[in-house]
Protein backbone atom coordinates (compact mmCIF):
# COMPACT_ATOMS: atom_id res chain seq x y z
CA UNK A 1 0.00 0.00 0.00
CA UNK A 2 1.39 3.30 -0.69
CA UNK A 3 2.49 5.64 2.13
CA UNK A 4 0.65 8.76 3.07
CA UNK A 5 3.45 11.05 1.75
CA UNK A 6 3.18 8.83 -1.42
CA UNK A 7 -0.42 9.27 -1.87
CA UNK A 8 -0.29 12.50 -1.41
CA UNK A 9 2.18 13.77 -3.92
CA UNK A 10 0.66 11.20 -6.45
CA UNK A 11 -2.41 13.96 -5.65
CA UNK A 12 -0.41 17.10 -5.54
CA UNK A 13 0.80 15.75 -9.35
CA UNK A 14 -3.03 16.48 -10.63
CA UNK A 15 -3.75 19.75 -12.04
CA UNK A 16 -5.75 22.14 -10.12
CA UNK A 17 -10.44 21.64 -11.09
CA UNK A 18 -11.21 24.74 -12.73
CA UNK A 19 -14.75 25.36 -11.30
CA UNK A 20 -17.21 28.01 -11.83
CA UNK A 21 -20.53 28.69 -11.02
CA UNK A 22 -23.36 30.62 -13.41
CA UNK A 23 -25.80 31.29 -10.90
CA UNK A 24 -26.75 32.18 -6.75
CA UNK A 25 -30.44 32.04 -7.06
CA UNK A 26 -33.49 31.56 -8.89
CA UNK A 27 -34.01 34.29 -11.49
CA UNK A 28 -30.03 34.72 -11.85
CA UNK A 29 -28.48 36.17 -15.12
CA UNK A 30 -29.70 33.92 -17.73
CA UNK A 31 -27.09 34.51 -19.64
CA UNK A 32 -24.34 33.12 -17.29
CA UNK A 33 -24.31 29.63 -18.46
CA UNK A 34 -23.05 30.69 -22.03
CA UNK A 35 -20.74 33.34 -20.94
CA UNK A 36 -19.21 30.82 -18.65
CA UNK A 37 -18.83 28.34 -21.13
CA UNK A 38 -17.31 30.79 -23.61
CA UNK A 39 -14.73 32.59 -21.39
CA UNK A 40 -11.46 31.84 -20.82
CA UNK A 41 -9.29 32.99 -18.25
CA UNK A 42 -5.98 35.12 -18.60
CA UNK A 43 -3.73 32.04 -19.46
CA UNK A 44 -6.25 30.64 -21.83
CA UNK A 45 -7.59 27.73 -19.99
CA UNK A 46 -11.20 27.12 -19.82
CA UNK A 47 -13.63 25.49 -17.43
CA UNK A 48 -13.47 21.58 -15.88
CA UNK A 49 -16.73 21.58 -14.02
CA UNK A 50 -19.74 24.39 -13.76
CA UNK A 51 -21.96 24.41 -11.17
CA UNK A 52 -25.43 26.60 -10.39
CA UNK A 53 -26.78 27.31 -7.28
CA UNK A 54 -31.11 27.85 -7.88
CA UNK A 55 -32.21 27.12 -4.47
CA UNK A 56 -32.16 28.61 -0.85
CA UNK A 57 -35.13 28.40 1.79
CA UNK A 58 -37.84 30.56 0.31
CA UNK A 59 -36.74 28.93 -3.42
CA UNK A 60 -37.94 25.51 -1.47
CA UNK A 61 -41.37 26.67 -0.31
CA UNK A 62 -41.97 28.60 -4.05
CA UNK A 63 -41.20 24.85 -5.58
CA UNK A 64 -43.33 23.44 -2.81
CA UNK A 65 -46.48 25.72 -4.33
CA UNK A 66 -46.09 24.33 -7.98
CA UNK A 67 -45.81 20.96 -6.89
CA UNK A 68 -49.26 21.88 -5.60
CA UNK A 69 -50.11 22.74 -8.93
CA UNK A 70 -48.36 20.22 -10.88
CA UNK A 71 -46.43 17.01 -9.27
CA UNK A 72 -44.42 17.03 -12.38
CA UNK A 73 -42.65 20.68 -11.48
CA UNK A 74 -40.65 21.47 -8.39
CA UNK A 75 -37.70 21.88 -9.90
CA UNK A 76 -35.86 25.42 -11.33
CA UNK A 77 -37.46 25.91 -14.93
CA UNK A 78 -34.84 28.69 -16.01
CA UNK A 79 -32.34 26.10 -15.51
CA UNK A 80 -34.05 23.89 -18.28
CA UNK A 81 -34.14 27.24 -20.77
CA UNK A 82 -29.98 27.82 -20.02
CA UNK A 83 -29.35 23.68 -21.09
CA UNK A 84 -31.53 24.40 -24.10
CA UNK A 85 -29.32 27.10 -25.20
CA UNK A 86 -25.58 25.71 -24.18
CA UNK A 87 -25.44 22.23 -23.65
CA UNK A 88 -23.96 21.27 -27.09
CA UNK A 89 -21.22 24.12 -26.34
CA UNK A 90 -20.87 22.48 -22.93
CA UNK A 91 -20.30 18.86 -24.17
CA UNK A 92 -18.36 19.94 -27.31
CA UNK A 93 -15.74 22.02 -24.19
CA UNK A 94 -15.95 18.88 -22.28
CA UNK A 95 -17.40 20.80 -19.25
CA UNK A 96 -19.61 18.68 -16.68
CA UNK A 97 -22.41 20.45 -15.24
CA UNK A 98 -23.70 20.45 -11.56
CA UNK A 99 -26.61 21.92 -10.37
CA UNK A 100 -29.05 21.99 -7.17
CA UNK A 101 -31.80 22.72 -9.95
CA UNK A 102 -33.55 19.71 -9.04
CA UNK A 103 -35.15 21.05 -6.28
CA UNK A 104 -38.14 18.75 -5.17
CA UNK A 105 -37.89 16.96 -8.22
CA UNK A 106 -34.89 16.25 -9.66
CA UNK A 107 -35.93 12.81 -11.08
CA UNK A 108 -38.02 14.86 -13.46
CA UNK A 109 -35.35 17.46 -14.13
CA UNK A 110 -33.01 14.61 -15.48
CA UNK A 111 -35.96 13.20 -17.24
CA UNK A 112 -36.51 16.86 -18.51
CA UNK A 113 -32.97 17.49 -19.65
CA UNK A 114 -32.88 14.27 -21.60
CA UNK A 115 -35.90 14.80 -23.78
CA UNK A 116 -34.27 18.64 -24.43
CA UNK A 117 -30.88 16.92 -24.98
CA UNK A 118 -32.65 14.35 -27.58
CA UNK A 119 -34.63 18.10 -29.28
CA UNK A 120 -30.93 19.13 -29.88
CA UNK A 121 -29.78 15.37 -31.41
CA UNK A 122 -27.39 15.45 -28.52
CA UNK A 123 -26.80 12.34 -25.70
CA UNK A 124 -25.32 13.42 -22.58
CA UNK A 125 -24.83 11.16 -19.94
CA UNK A 126 -27.22 12.76 -17.37
CA UNK A 127 -27.59 11.59 -13.69
CA UNK A 128 -29.22 12.82 -10.41
CA UNK A 129 -29.24 12.82 -6.49
CA UNK A 130 -32.21 11.95 -4.26
CA UNK A 131 -32.83 11.09 -0.94
CA UNK A 132 -33.53 14.40 0.56
CA UNK A 133 -36.62 14.98 0.25
CA UNK A 134 -38.53 13.79 3.50
CA UNK A 135 -41.96 15.01 2.43
CA UNK A 136 -43.54 11.04 2.54
CA UNK A 137 -41.65 10.77 6.15
CA UNK A 138 -43.11 13.90 7.73
CA UNK A 139 -45.48 13.14 10.21
CA UNK A 140 -42.96 10.20 11.54
CA UNK A 141 -39.89 12.26 11.84
CA UNK A 142 -41.61 15.37 13.47
CA UNK A 143 -43.02 17.82 10.67
CA UNK A 144 -46.24 16.93 10.40
CA UNK A 145 -48.43 19.66 8.00
CA UNK A 146 -44.92 20.44 6.14
CA UNK A 147 -45.01 21.58 2.38
CA UNK A 148 -41.67 20.85 2.32
CA UNK A 149 -38.88 18.91 4.45
CA UNK A 150 -35.72 18.73 2.83
CA UNK A 151 -32.46 17.38 4.29
CA UNK A 152 -29.33 19.19 2.82
CA UNK A 153 -26.85 16.33 1.26
CA UNK A 154 -22.99 16.40 1.30
CA UNK A 155 -21.14 16.36 -2.40
CA UNK A 156 -19.96 12.52 -1.93
CA UNK A 157 -23.48 11.59 -4.04
CA UNK A 158 -22.08 14.10 -6.89
CA UNK A 159 -18.60 12.88 -6.98
CA UNK A 160 -19.95 9.43 -7.66
CA UNK A 161 -21.74 10.26 -10.68
CA UNK A 162 -19.36 12.36 -12.25
CA UNK A 163 -16.79 9.20 -11.30
CA UNK A 164 -19.31 6.94 -13.18
CA UNK A 165 -18.88 9.37 -15.88
CA UNK A 166 -21.65 11.59 -15.76
CA UNK A 167 -21.40 15.06 -18.13
CA UNK A 168 -24.47 16.47 -16.21
CA UNK A 169 -25.31 15.79 -12.35
CA UNK A 170 -28.77 17.18 -10.85
CA UNK A 171 -29.92 17.40 -7.18
CA UNK A 172 -32.76 18.19 -4.22
CA UNK A 173 -31.11 19.89 -1.89
CA UNK A 174 -27.79 19.88 -1.35
CA UNK A 175 -25.91 22.20 0.61
CA UNK A 176 -24.54 25.69 -1.58
CA UNK A 177 -20.70 24.28 -1.12
CA UNK A 178 -21.57 20.59 -2.24
CA UNK A 179 -21.63 21.44 -5.81
CA UNK A 180 -18.39 22.23 -5.30
CA UNK A 181 -17.15 19.55 -2.75
CA UNK A 182 -18.15 16.87 -5.11
CA UNK A 183 -16.90 17.56 -8.27
CA UNK A 184 -13.57 18.38 -5.82
CA UNK A 185 -14.02 14.53 -4.59
CA UNK A 186 -14.42 12.95 -8.13
CA UNK A 187 -11.22 15.01 -9.44
CA UNK A 188 -8.69 14.90 -6.26
CA UNK A 189 -9.78 11.44 -4.91
CA UNK A 190 -10.16 13.03 -1.72
CA UNK A 191 -11.96 10.07 1.26
CA UNK A 192 -14.38 11.10 3.55
CA UNK A 193 -11.67 11.75 6.40
CA UNK A 194 -9.85 14.15 4.21
CA UNK A 195 -10.95 16.78 6.52
CA UNK A 196 -8.60 19.65 5.61
CA UNK A 197 -9.07 19.55 2.16
CA UNK A 198 -12.69 18.77 2.22
CA UNK A 199 -12.69 21.94 4.46
CA UNK A 200 -11.03 24.01 1.74
CA UNK A 201 -14.11 22.77 -0.55
CA UNK A 202 -16.43 23.90 1.20
CA UNK A 203 -14.98 27.56 1.80
CA UNK A 204 -13.77 27.85 -1.92
CA UNK A 205 -17.40 27.06 -2.60
CA UNK A 206 -18.93 28.72 -0.26
CA UNK A 207 -17.31 31.53 -2.16
CA UNK A 208 -18.48 31.23 -5.28
CA UNK A 209 -22.12 29.79 -4.59
CA UNK A 210 -23.55 33.16 -4.85
CA UNK A 211 -21.96 34.09 -8.29
CA UNK A 212 -21.17 37.53 -8.75
CA UNK A 213 -21.72 38.49 -4.51
CA UNK A 214 -17.79 37.28 -4.54
CA UNK A 215 -16.22 39.68 -7.75
CA UNK A 216 -18.11 42.96 -5.96
CA UNK A 217 -21.68 42.36 -6.32
CA UNK A 218 -23.80 43.97 -2.99
CA UNK A 219 -20.35 44.77 -1.75
CA UNK A 220 -20.18 47.57 0.30
CA UNK A 221 -16.60 48.84 -0.72
CA UNK A 222 -18.61 49.22 -4.57
CA UNK A 223 -16.85 52.71 -5.15
CA UNK A 224 -13.54 50.88 -5.20
CA UNK A 225 -14.67 48.74 -7.99
CA UNK A 226 -14.26 49.36 -12.27
CA UNK A 227 -17.26 50.50 -12.84
CA UNK A 228 -16.53 50.70 -16.55
CA UNK A 229 -20.31 49.35 -17.64
CA UNK A 230 -19.22 45.72 -18.10
CA UNK A 231 -21.47 43.34 -16.32
CA UNK A 232 -20.38 41.80 -13.25
CA UNK A 233 -18.48 38.64 -14.13
CA UNK A 234 -19.12 35.52 -12.02
CA UNK A 235 -16.76 33.59 -10.05
CA UNK A 236 -14.73 30.44 -10.65
CA UNK A 237 -11.57 28.38 -8.16
CA UNK A 238 -8.33 27.05 -9.11
CA UNK A 239 -9.15 24.09 -6.61
CA UNK A 240 -5.76 22.11 -5.72
CA UNK A 241 -5.49 18.60 -4.42
CA UNK A 242 -4.91 20.00 -0.77
CA UNK A 243 -7.64 22.02 -0.66
CA UNK A 244 -6.32 25.25 -1.32
CA UNK A 245 -7.76 27.23 -3.87
CA UNK A 246 -7.18 30.53 -6.37
CA UNK A 247 -10.57 32.75 -6.67
CA UNK A 248 -10.76 34.48 -10.07
CA UNK A 249 -13.02 35.45 -12.78
CA UNK A 250 -12.95 34.89 -16.39
CA UNK A 251 -10.55 37.68 -18.62
CA UNK A 252 -12.51 40.66 -20.14
CA UNK A 253 -15.33 40.47 -17.44
CA UNK A 254 -16.46 43.38 -14.74
CA UNK A 255 -15.84 43.93 -11.11
CA UNK A 256 -12.93 42.61 -9.64
CA UNK A 257 -11.62 39.66 -7.08
CA UNK A 258 -10.01 41.22 -3.75
CA UNK A 259 -9.69 40.12 -0.44
CA UNK A 260 -12.22 42.39 0.57
CA UNK A 261 -14.29 41.18 -1.74
CA UNK A 262 -13.70 37.68 -1.04
CA UNK A 263 -14.02 38.48 2.88
CA UNK A 264 -17.94 39.63 2.03
CA UNK A 265 -18.62 36.45 0.46
CA UNK A 266 -16.96 34.51 3.26
CA UNK A 267 -19.24 36.25 5.92
CA UNK A 268 -22.13 36.24 4.26
CA UNK A 269 -24.84 33.56 5.94
CA UNK A 270 -22.61 32.07 8.36
CA UNK A 271 -22.93 31.49 11.79
CA UNK A 272 -20.73 30.74 14.58
CA UNK A 273 -16.63 30.08 13.67
CA UNK A 274 -17.69 26.18 12.82
CA UNK A 275 -19.40 25.84 9.77
CA UNK A 276 -21.19 22.84 9.63
CA UNK A 277 -21.38 20.66 6.17
CA UNK A 278 -22.70 16.90 6.28
CA UNK A 279 -18.99 15.79 4.46
CA UNK A 280 -17.19 17.99 6.70
CA UNK A 281 -16.70 20.84 9.90
CA UNK A 282 -15.04 23.76 8.41
CA UNK A 283 -12.94 26.05 10.95
CA UNK A 284 -13.65 29.24 9.56
CA UNK A 285 -10.98 30.73 11.90
CA UNK A 286 -7.96 29.33 10.18
CA UNK A 287 -8.96 30.48 6.89
CA UNK A 288 -6.31 32.57 5.44
CA UNK A 289 -6.42 35.06 2.31
CA UNK A 290 -3.44 36.64 0.23
CA UNK A 291 -3.94 38.18 -2.94
CA UNK A 292 -1.48 36.52 -5.37
CA UNK A 293 -1.83 38.62 -8.63
CA UNK A 294 -4.74 41.34 -10.47
CA UNK A 295 -8.04 39.44 -9.41
CA UNK A 296 -6.51 36.56 -8.07
CA UNK A 297 -7.27 35.55 -4.61
CA UNK A 298 -5.60 32.77 -2.41
CA UNK A 299 -7.51 30.97 0.06
CA UNK A 300 -5.75 28.70 2.35
CA UNK A 301 -4.43 26.82 5.35
CA UNK A 302 -8.39 25.91 5.89
CA UNK A 303 -8.61 23.17 8.91
CA UNK A 304 -11.43 20.65 9.09
CA UNK A 305 -12.51 17.79 11.36
CA UNK A 306 -15.28 15.33 11.46
CA UNK A 307 -19.13 16.04 10.15
CA UNK A 308 -21.73 16.73 12.15
CA UNK A 309 -23.95 13.97 13.92
CA UNK A 310 -27.20 14.84 12.47
CA UNK A 311 -28.26 16.63 9.15
CA UNK A 312 -30.34 19.53 9.03
CA UNK A 313 -33.45 19.83 7.23
CA UNK A 314 -35.41 22.84 5.52
CA UNK A 315 -39.19 22.54 6.81
CA UNK A 316 -41.59 24.79 5.14
CA UNK A 317 -44.94 25.14 6.17
CA UNK A 318 -47.95 27.19 5.32
CA UNK A 319 -48.74 29.80 7.59
CA UNK A 320 -51.99 31.22 6.36
CA UNK A 321 -52.24 34.51 4.24
CA UNK A 322 -51.07 38.18 4.31
CA UNK A 323 -52.37 41.67 3.21
CA UNK A 324 -50.61 45.09 3.05
CA UNK A 325 -51.79 48.22 2.18
CA UNK A 326 -49.42 51.25 2.35
CA UNK A 327 -50.59 55.12 2.46
CA UNK A 328 -48.68 58.27 2.14
CA UNK A 329 -48.40 60.88 4.14
CA UNK A 330 -47.18 64.49 3.08
CA UNK A 331 -46.12 67.74 4.81
CA UNK A 332 -47.39 68.88 8.27
CA UNK A 333 -48.58 66.97 10.92
CA UNK A 334 -47.12 63.61 9.74
CA UNK A 335 -47.94 61.75 13.22
CA UNK A 336 -51.07 63.04 13.64
CA UNK A 337 -52.25 62.25 10.59
CA UNK A 338 -50.79 58.56 11.28
CA UNK A 339 -52.67 58.41 14.17
CA UNK A 340 -55.74 59.37 12.81
CA UNK A 341 -55.97 57.12 10.16
CA UNK A 342 -54.69 54.20 12.13
CA UNK A 343 -58.00 54.67 14.56
CA UNK A 344 -60.11 55.10 11.49
CA UNK A 345 -58.80 51.52 10.71
CA UNK A 346 -58.65 49.76 13.92
CA UNK A 347 -62.60 48.42 13.94
CA UNK A 348 -61.81 46.55 10.72
CA UNK A 349 -58.06 44.92 12.10
CA UNK A 350 -59.42 41.83 13.01
CA UNK A 351 -56.71 39.76 11.39
CA UNK A 352 -54.72 37.28 14.44
CA UNK A 353 -51.88 39.44 13.75
CA UNK A 354 -51.29 43.62 12.65
CA UNK A 355 -48.29 45.42 12.38
CA UNK A 356 -47.81 48.92 11.35
CA UNK A 357 -44.79 50.30 10.45
CA UNK A 358 -44.05 54.21 9.40
CA UNK A 359 -40.68 55.81 7.74
CA UNK A 360 -38.63 58.35 8.71
CA UNK A 361 -40.49 62.06 8.89
CA UNK A 362 -39.55 64.03 6.02
CA UNK A 363 -37.20 67.36 6.24
CA UNK A 364 -39.05 70.83 6.67
CA UNK A 365 -39.16 72.61 3.67
CA UNK A 366 -38.84 70.08 1.32
CA UNK A 367 -38.41 71.36 -2.39
CA UNK A 368 -40.37 68.51 -4.05
CA UNK A 369 -42.97 66.44 -3.46
CA UNK A 370 -42.14 62.99 -2.57
CA UNK A 371 -39.24 64.87 -0.44
CA UNK A 372 -41.83 66.53 1.96
CA UNK A 373 -43.77 62.60 2.42
CA UNK A 374 -43.35 59.26 4.45
CA UNK A 375 -44.72 55.92 3.84
CA UNK A 376 -47.26 54.91 6.76
CA UNK A 377 -47.46 50.65 6.13
CA UNK A 378 -49.93 48.33 7.85
CA UNK A 379 -49.44 44.74 7.32
CA UNK A 380 -52.20 42.09 8.27
CA UNK A 381 -51.77 38.36 8.41
CA UNK A 382 -54.25 35.39 9.74
CA UNK A 383 -54.85 31.56 9.42
CA UNK A 384 -57.86 32.62 6.91
CA UNK A 385 -57.41 34.42 4.02
CA UNK A 386 -61.01 36.84 4.75
CA UNK A 387 -59.77 38.73 7.92
CA UNK A 388 -57.09 40.05 4.92
CA UNK A 389 -58.92 40.17 1.90
CA UNK A 390 -61.77 42.35 1.46
CA UNK A 391 -62.55 43.29 4.81
CA UNK A 392 -59.43 45.28 5.18
CA UNK A 393 -58.64 46.15 1.24
CA UNK A 394 -61.99 47.68 1.31
CA UNK A 395 -62.19 50.01 5.04
CA UNK A 396 -58.86 51.32 3.83
CA UNK A 397 -60.42 52.16 0.15
CA UNK A 398 -63.54 53.79 1.82
CA UNK A 399 -61.43 56.37 3.89
CA UNK A 400 -60.08 57.69 0.79
CA UNK A 401 -62.36 60.99 1.15
CA UNK A 402 -62.83 60.60 4.89
CA UNK A 403 -59.44 60.86 5.92
CA UNK A 404 -56.09 62.70 6.73
CA UNK A 405 -55.12 65.40 3.93
CA UNK A 406 -53.85 64.21 0.94
CA UNK A 407 -54.94 60.47 1.35
CA UNK A 408 -53.55 58.07 -1.28
CA UNK A 409 -51.92 54.90 -1.64
CA UNK A 410 -48.60 53.37 -3.35
CA UNK A 411 -50.80 50.70 -5.14
CA UNK A 412 -54.16 49.48 -5.45
CA UNK A 413 -55.59 46.99 -3.01
CA UNK A 414 -54.21 43.48 -3.21
CA UNK A 415 -55.53 39.88 -2.62
CA UNK A 416 -54.71 37.92 0.15
CA UNK A 417 -51.03 35.64 -0.86
CA UNK A 418 -50.17 32.71 1.30
CA UNK A 419 -47.10 33.02 3.25
CA UNK A 420 -44.89 30.25 4.20
CA UNK A 421 -43.38 29.84 7.73
CA UNK A 422 -39.56 28.30 7.58
CA UNK A 423 -37.87 26.51 10.38
CA UNK A 424 -34.72 24.60 10.48
CA UNK A 425 -34.74 21.31 11.95
CA UNK A 426 -32.49 18.53 12.37
CA UNK A 427 -32.47 14.18 11.94
CA UNK A 428 -30.29 11.35 12.49
CA UNK A 429 -28.48 10.27 9.45
CA UNK A 430 -30.26 6.93 9.32
CA UNK A 431 -33.22 8.97 8.39
CA UNK A 432 -31.34 9.96 4.99
CA UNK A 433 -30.39 7.39 2.33
CA UNK A 434 -28.70 9.35 0.55
CA UNK A 435 -28.92 7.63 -3.09
CA UNK A 436 -27.00 8.07 -6.87
CA UNK A 437 -29.30 7.27 -10.09
CA UNK A 438 -26.69 7.24 -12.43
CA UNK A 439 -27.36 7.65 -16.36
CA UNK A 440 -27.60 3.79 -16.89
CA UNK A 441 -30.38 3.82 -14.26
CA UNK A 442 -28.26 2.00 -11.29
CA UNK A 443 -28.74 3.11 -7.67
CA UNK A 444 -26.13 3.78 -5.50
CA UNK A 445 -26.52 4.36 -2.02
CA UNK A 446 -24.08 6.62 -0.65
CA UNK A 447 -22.71 5.57 2.86
CA UNK A 448 -22.26 8.05 5.77
CA UNK A 449 -19.24 9.01 6.92
CA UNK A 450 -18.51 6.62 10.27
CA UNK A 451 -16.58 9.34 12.24
CA UNK A 452 -18.63 11.84 13.59
CA UNK A 453 -18.41 14.48 16.29
CA UNK A 454 -20.57 16.99 18.60
CA UNK A 455 -20.98 20.36 16.66
CA UNK A 456 -19.29 23.04 18.60
CA UNK A 457 -21.53 26.66 18.26
CA UNK A 458 -19.68 28.34 20.79
CA UNK A 459 -16.54 27.95 19.21
CA UNK A 460 -14.94 31.66 18.75
CA UNK A 461 -17.88 33.31 20.54
CA UNK A 462 -17.27 36.72 21.90
CA UNK A 463 -17.49 35.51 26.30
CA UNK A 464 -18.20 39.38 27.12
CA UNK A 465 -18.30 42.85 26.24
CA UNK A 466 -15.39 45.32 26.66
CA UNK A 467 -15.04 48.70 26.03
CA UNK A 468 -11.26 50.73 25.25
CA UNK A 469 -11.17 53.71 28.28
CA UNK A 470 -13.61 56.71 27.39
CA UNK A 471 -10.16 58.90 27.26
CA UNK A 472 -8.83 56.91 24.16
CA UNK A 473 -12.38 57.38 22.31
CA UNK A 474 -11.81 61.02 20.75
CA UNK A 475 -14.17 61.01 17.45
CA UNK A 476 -17.59 60.16 16.46
CA UNK A 477 -17.82 58.77 12.87
CA UNK A 478 -20.30 55.90 11.10
CA UNK A 479 -19.10 52.73 11.90
CA UNK A 480 -18.58 52.50 7.95
CA UNK A 481 -15.55 54.38 7.74
CA UNK A 482 -12.87 51.92 7.63
CA UNK A 483 -15.26 48.84 8.13
CA UNK A 484 -17.67 46.50 5.67
CA UNK A 485 -20.54 44.92 5.85
CA UNK A 486 -22.15 42.11 4.44
CA UNK A 487 -25.65 41.11 5.91
CA UNK A 488 -28.38 38.04 5.46
CA UNK A 489 -30.76 35.76 6.32
CA UNK A 490 -30.16 32.21 8.01
CA UNK A 491 -34.07 31.37 8.72
CA UNK A 492 -35.94 34.09 11.22
CA UNK A 493 -32.18 34.97 12.18
CA UNK A 494 -30.22 37.58 10.76
CA UNK A 495 -26.58 37.31 9.71
CA UNK A 496 -24.27 40.53 9.37
CA UNK A 497 -20.43 40.37 9.21
CA UNK A 498 -18.56 43.63 9.91
CA UNK A 499 -14.29 43.95 8.96
CA UNK A 500 -11.56 46.14 8.53
CA UNK A 501 -10.81 47.12 4.96
CA UNK A 502 -7.38 45.41 4.02
CA UNK A 503 -6.40 48.95 2.16
CA UNK A 504 -2.81 47.90 3.42
CA UNK A 505 -3.00 50.27 5.74
CA UNK A 506 -0.32 49.90 8.63
CA UNK A 507 -3.28 50.74 10.83
CA UNK A 508 -5.01 47.08 9.95
CA UNK A 509 -4.10 45.18 13.07
CA UNK A 510 -5.11 48.23 15.38
CA UNK A 511 -8.42 48.83 13.76
CA UNK A 512 -9.07 44.92 13.52
CA UNK A 513 -8.54 44.83 17.76
CA UNK A 514 -10.34 48.06 17.94
CA UNK A 515 -13.77 46.16 15.93
CA UNK A 516 -12.98 43.20 17.91
CA UNK A 517 -13.54 45.03 21.26
CA UNK A 518 -16.38 47.46 20.10
CA UNK A 519 -18.71 44.63 18.79
CA UNK A 520 -19.87 43.05 21.68
CA UNK A 521 -23.71 42.16 22.17
CA UNK A 522 -24.46 44.87 24.17
CA UNK A 523 -22.73 47.13 21.58
CA UNK A 524 -25.33 45.15 19.00
CA UNK A 525 -28.21 45.69 20.36
CA UNK A 526 -27.08 50.18 20.86
CA UNK A 527 -26.47 49.73 16.90
CA UNK A 528 -29.45 47.54 16.49
CA UNK A 529 -32.28 48.79 18.67
CA UNK A 530 -34.97 46.25 17.17
CA UNK A 531 -32.31 43.65 18.41
CA UNK A 532 -32.99 44.68 22.29
CA UNK A 533 -35.37 41.75 23.52
CA UNK A 534 -33.29 38.82 21.10
CA UNK A 535 -30.64 36.66 21.53
CA UNK A 536 -27.26 38.10 20.21
CA UNK A 537 -24.05 36.05 19.38
CA UNK A 538 -20.83 37.41 18.30
CA UNK A 539 -18.18 35.14 16.85
CA UNK A 540 -14.38 36.85 16.31
CA UNK A 541 -12.52 35.94 12.93
CA UNK A 542 -9.80 37.65 13.26
CA UNK A 543 -7.82 35.97 10.22
CA UNK A 544 -10.63 37.68 8.36
CA UNK A 545 -10.49 40.78 10.61
CA UNK A 546 -13.57 40.99 11.76
CA UNK A 547 -16.46 39.30 14.07
CA UNK A 548 -19.90 37.85 12.76
CA UNK A 549 -23.00 38.63 14.51
CA UNK A 550 -26.28 36.62 14.45
CA UNK A 551 -29.23 38.12 16.04
CA UNK A 552 -31.49 35.32 16.45
CA UNK A 553 -35.38 36.02 15.37
CA UNK A 554 -34.86 39.45 13.88
CA UNK A 555 -37.00 38.16 10.62
CA UNK A 556 -39.42 36.37 12.50
CA UNK A 557 -40.60 33.26 11.12
CA UNK A 558 -38.15 33.70 7.91
CA UNK A 559 -37.94 36.01 4.69
CA UNK A 560 -41.88 35.05 3.80
CA UNK A 561 -43.37 35.47 6.68
CA UNK A 562 -41.62 38.66 8.02
CA UNK A 563 -43.53 41.70 8.15
CA UNK A 564 -40.17 43.61 8.23
CA UNK A 565 -39.05 46.43 5.96
CA UNK A 566 -35.94 44.11 5.32
CA UNK A 567 -37.37 41.01 5.58
CA UNK A 568 -33.87 39.33 4.37
CA UNK A 569 -31.84 41.42 6.08
CA UNK A 570 -30.05 42.61 2.50
CA UNK A 571 -29.73 45.97 3.96
CA UNK A 572 -29.20 45.47 7.49
CA UNK A 573 -25.40 45.63 7.41
CA UNK A 574 -25.58 49.30 5.43
CA UNK A 575 -27.74 50.19 7.94
CA UNK A 576 -24.97 49.45 11.17
CA UNK A 577 -22.29 50.68 8.82
CA UNK A 578 -23.93 54.25 8.66
CA UNK A 579 -24.32 54.10 12.48
CA UNK A 580 -22.07 56.58 14.51
CA UNK A 581 -19.57 55.44 16.84
CA UNK A 582 -16.55 56.45 18.86
CA UNK A 583 -13.47 55.60 17.24
CA UNK A 584 -9.90 56.79 18.53
CA UNK A 585 -8.10 59.42 16.28
CA UNK A 586 -5.35 57.49 15.98
CA UNK A 587 -7.24 54.78 14.07
CA UNK A 588 -8.72 57.63 11.48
Amino acid sequence: MDSVAEVRAQRASKPALRIGNCSGFYGDRLSAMREMLEGRQEDGHGLDVLTGDYLAELTMLILGRDTMKDPALGYARTFVRQLEDTLGLALERGVRIVSNAGGLNPAGLADRIREVARGLGLDPAVAHVEGDDLRSRSAELGFEGALTANAYLGGFGIAAALAAGADVVVTGRVTDASLVVGPAVAHHGWTPTSYDELAGAVVAGHVLECGTQATGGNFSGFRTLPHDGRPLGFPLAELAADGSCVVTKQAGTGGAVTVDTVTAQLMYEIQSTRYLNPDVTTHLDTVALREVGHDRVEISGVRGGPPPERLKVCVNELGGFRNTVELVLTGLDIDAKADWVREQLAPALTAQEVSWTRTALPPPDADTEEGASCLLRCTVKDERPDPVGRAFTSAAVELALASYPGFTMTAPPAQPAPYGVYRAAYVERGAVTHTVVHADGRREVIADPTDLAEADHESGRRPSSYAAPADTLTRRVPLGTFVHARSGDKGGDANLGLWVVNDGSGKYDARVTWLAKLISERMVRELVPEAADLEVEVHVLPNLGGVNVLIRGLLGDGVAASTRFDPQAKGLGEWVRSRMVHVQEGLL
